[in-house]
């Protein structure tokens, strides 16, 4: 079976998230609770204020799956609904079908850390 990851919205005034980490390369298992990305979201365009409200959230799985491929790279700026990435249940799984629904995750949100691209020189 093919799952798919779309950026789901975060919060009500959110249209965009940047990745600022990946976890997990294509071909690799994750088990339920593993991390997938880290992502910025700025909200300042629903806010205005002297500084920009940015918040970062976690990504982690909630079943067990292989990825098969990922979309995005640290940087990427991503619309609400993109689509991210794309898993399987099984390791062998051909990549070309129709995704069945999408991947169950779970969402937090994190404090910034010197892992994440926004954080790098660059």
């Amino acid at each position: 079976m093919i799952y798919e990851l779309r950026l789901n919205k975060i919060n009500p005034n959110m249209t965009a998230a940047v990745i600022e980490c990946l976890y997990a390369t294509p071909g690799s298992p994750l088990k339920i609770g593993e991390k997938l990305c880290d992502l910025s979201v700025d909200l300042s365009s629903g806010f205005s204020q002297y500084c920009p409200p940015i918040s970062y959230f976690r990504v982690v799985v909630r079943e067990k799956v292989w990825l098969q491929t990922t979309l995005v790279v640290p940087g990427n700026s991503c619309d609400v609904g993109q689509l991210l990435a794309v898993f399987s249940a099984e390791q062998d799984e051909p990549d070309d079908a129709i995704p069945a629904r999408p991947l169950r995750i779970s969402t937090a949100g994190i404090a910034h850390h010197s892992g994440m691209w926004s954080a790098s020189d660059r």
